[in-house]
């Protein structure tokens, strides 16, 4: 048997209603878009990496393409990460399993990414970082949990998978505060 086929997933398909619109787009300090700083992290871990985007739009669309992201616009992006996680899943049904990633956080580490994709390839169905007690992102899924992730809806992300599952997450103590920083708000960008 050879390698899995992990695939990276970026959600990048919300409204940033909290935000004022267009935030995944906005630059951080360095200049570089908050996306771009996800997708980057992403990508220096997993070659194959699926970014659901809002249809229509269309500049996240461009950038996340420049990046190196297979872009999938997604018509109902209204219903709520679920529904995109599912979607982005949809793409690569065929993958041995999906480290899920959130494109408003910009500072998380490859490192911890890695450290899910091992815990992955050693056969976790489920993996999570964890920073000072706190379990953060990406979260990684096994192939066993397709249908699970395929079906879901709505905004609760993958959070009922991981409720069914919890005594199957693999947590993994990670350095690195980017596990868990997120940006929903203007005031959140530079803490």
């Amino acid at each position: 048997m050879g390698p899995k086929r992990i695939v990276g997933v970026l959600l990048a398909a919300g409204s940033a209603s909290r935000f004022g619109g267009d935030k995944l787009v906005h630059p951080l300090l360095d200049g570089v878009t908050i996306a771009a700083h996800a997708a980057r992290s992403l990508l220096a871990v997993l070659p194959d990496v699926v970014a659901v985007v809002r249809a229509g739009d269309l500049p996240l669309r461009d950038l996340l393409e420049q990046e190196g992201c297979q872009v999938v616009l997604f018509q109902n992006a209204a219903r709520g990460m679920g529904a995109s996680l599912a979607h982005g899943v949809g793409q690569v049904r065929g993958a041995d399993g999906w480290v899920i990633a959130l494109a408003d956080m910009p500072r998380l580490s490859p490192d911890t990414i890695r450290k899910i994709l091992a815990a992955l390839e050693d056969g976790a169905r489920i993996a999570a970082p964890v920073y000072k007690g706190e379990r953060g992102h990406p979260v990684g899924f096994g192939a066993p949990l397709r249908d699970e992730l395929l079906a879901l809806d709505g905004d609760q992300g993958a959070r009922a998978v991981l409720e069914r599952h919890r005594g199957e997450v693999k947590l993994i103590e990670c350095d690195d505060p980017g596990a868990l920083y997120d940006i929903d708000r203007k005031s959140d960008l530079n803490p």
